[in-house]
């Protein structure tokens, strides 16, 4: 039989809970005496129903339990209690008859907080609860400081993500609205370098640097590519047609003016800034070739950082299958074999072969963020294609 014992409902909440678990009833009631003017008690007279008290509102802050009882002894009650998450940090207080002290070392080993031997002597019973229901408080009051510390640094951390975020988007698009042929370029290109960084993240070459992380951080500053165009001159960056090679060279010179941007605004913070530090990789050198023949720098091979070999090939195909004023935009398999042509040329070719094996899924992004009108119809004819090849 369940009994719970209730004093005045407005002092009922300041009182702490103590659950008595003991099949005699001379116990319980002793107990009970001792008890009830101090704190609100629960009491079950088998292992199996203190369990369930246990588990029950209100949650006990302490726990006084028997050893010898039929069915379900205190050591296998104390192990139960110890082994569910939802009461483990519950304090349990053996008190029992049982005097040797392998008895109590077996108490102890179980998780017990402390163990008191009958007869009971009620001065020092209510000193050692007193202590333990203290310190109960104090580690409640650590592990609930803790779990509101570790929520408000999670809430915090995502404002900031947020921001960083929106003041990324917000730098790329100021350069991405003086080009109007690019559309969508940025989230084409930001997808692409993050297919390819995974299906690389295994690769030998690559795993060290292709971490869950660093590849977030590498999609988070992929938009930063061209920010450096913002400082072209419009005669340049919307000219109808190809660029004379005079224009080429200030063209070329977005690479620098993006990397240069990024450390300007890094210097304002007074800080290095983790993923600026990748940003400025990506502007400077995604124009960078394999065989060294690119620019600013002319790096060659392994000297071309990791993210900028990746939006390398990102930003070619990206271009190779995006309309321009001066030609339409080519297939997804023309680009494809043009990228194949180059490898080892304008890229690294084990980026290639990566490229290649996630095809499916830049021809996907392009037909997800296509912008133009003609774009438009080719998603459309895709997506027809593979319904009439559905089973």
């Amino acid at each position: 039989m369940a009994v719970v014992l209730m004093t005045d409902a407005d002092t009922l909440s300041a009182k702490p809970t103590i659950l008595v678990i003991d099949d005699t009833p001379e116990n319980l009631s002793l107990m009970q005496h001792l008890l009830q003017d101090s704190y609100r008690l629960s009491s079950a007279n088998s292992g199996a129903q203190g369990l369930e008290l246990a588990l029950a509102e209100p949650v006990p802050d302490l726990i006084l339990l028997d050893i010898l009882m039929p069915g379900m002894d205190g050591y296998t009650v104390c192990e139960r209690l110890k082994q569910d998450p939802r009461t483990a940090s519950i304090p349990v207080i053996f008190l029992t008859s049982r005097n040797e002290l392998k008895d109590e070392e077996k108490g102890f080993a179980l998780g017990a907080v402390d163990y008191i031997v009958k007869p009971v002597h009620p001065a020092i019973c209510l000193a050692r609860l007193r202590t333990h229901l203290a310190l109960k408080a104090s580690a409640d009051f650590l592990r609930d400081k803790n779990a509101f510390l570790e929520a408000e640094v999670a809430r915090r951390t995502r404002e900031v993500n947020v921001i960083q975020d929106v003041t990324i988007l917000a730098m790329a698009l100021l350069a991405e609205t003086r080009d109007t042929d690019t559309g969508n370029h940025i989230r084409r290109t930001q997808c692409y370098v993050r297919a390819l960084a995974w299906k690389l993240s295994s690769h030998p070459r690559f795993r060290d640097f292709l971490t869950v992380a660093n590849i977030a951080m590498l999609f988070r500053s992929a938009p930063l590519h061209d920010i450096g165009k913002a400082g072209i001159p419009d005669r340049i960056l919307l000219k109808q047609g190809r660029l004379a090679p005079d224009e080429f060279e200030i063209m070329k010179t977005h690479t620098t003016m993006g990397r240069d941007a990024i450390a300007h605004a890094e210097a304002a913070l007074g800080q290095q800034v983790e993923f600026l530090a990748m940003a400025k990789q990506i502007a400077c050198s995604h124009q960078e070739k394999w065989d060294g023949s690119g620019y600013p720098e002319g790096l060659a091979a392994e000297a071309i950082p990791i993210p900028a070999r990746l939006m390398a090939l990102a930003d070619v195909y990206d271009a190779l299958t995006s309309r321009r004023v001066y030609r339409e935009a080519l297939s997804h398999g023309d680009a494809l074999a043009i990228i194949q042509a180059a490898s080892g040329q304008h890229f690294d070719p084990d980026v290639v072969r990566a490229f290649v094996q996630v095809q499916a899924q830049f021809h996907a992004i392009a037909l997800t963020y296509a912008d133009s009108a003609t774009d438009l119809q080719r998603k459309a004819d895709y997506i027809q294609i593979s319904l009439e090849k559905a089973p």
